[in-house]
């Protein structure tokens, strides 16, 4: 496994003195990280799309190793050092049942051995989450459409397909409200009423691939 190291700076609000960049340090913390971390997941974006590399992928907060928040000279941040730091420790999760933390591991499990099958529409779906929530509503829209037309085939085949017959058939409900919303994104922009739908029905996806996956446990 590599690791790397990168440095965002922030040069359009540039601290007044040194009072002033202690003042900011003292109160700056995960609000400052994750605007840094979007301006990263920005630019490994990009390198994806002009390098055509589809391994190149966002990063999380969870996967930095370490996190450090601080303010320098400009010849200081330009070389990835600091007048002054500090480490910001990843946010722990509260306290979660035993049978809850290892049901992933059981599934993983259970689909590398070839016990549980896989469905496209989970991969689609995480795609389209990635697009939303970095932004990229126009992917997004047409990606979900992919999506929800994967899982409108694949979940009425599904073992437990009885017991999620409610949720798929509000999936098909909103099927051709997606379909528009993905017309409109090839032609631009979303409106608020289509990237509502997007949301929404996204969320409806991955409630009902949740559903699954509890019944398959």
């Amino acid at each position: 496994m590599s690791t790397g190291r990168v440095t965002v700076v922030d040069v359009c609000d540039p601290l007044a003195d040194e009072v002033a960049a202690r003042a900011w340090l003292h109160r700056a913390g995960e609000d400052d990280l994750a605007a840094g971390l979007a301006v990263i997941n920005r630019a490994l974006h990009a390198f994806r799309l002009v390098t055509a590399d589809p391994y190149v992928h966002e990063i999380a907060r969870e996967q930095a190793l370490v996190a450090r928040i601080g303010y320098g000279a400009g010849d200081e941040v330009a070389h990835g050092m600091w007048s002054d730091a500090r480490e910001l420790i990843t946010p722990v999760q509260g306290r979660r049942r035993r049978s809850i933390i290892l049901q992933p591991q059981a599934r993983l499990a259970a689909a590398l051995g070839g016990h549980q099958r896989v469905l496209a529409c989970e991969e689609l779906a995480l795609r389209a989450r990635l697009d939303i929530d970095h932004d990229r509503d126009r992917v997004a829209a047409l990606q979900l459409l992919v999506a929800l037309d994967a899982a409108l085939a694949e979940l009425p085949l599904d073992p437990h397909a009885e017991s999620i017959a409610e949720r798929i058939a509000e999936l098909r409900g909103r099927r051709e409200a997606v379909a528009a919303a993905a017309q409109a994104a090839l032609a631009g922009p979303l409106d608020a009423d289509s990237l509502e739908v997007v949301r929404d029905t996204l969320g409806r996806v991955e409630a009902a691939l949740r559903a699954r996956a509890v019944l398959s446990a």
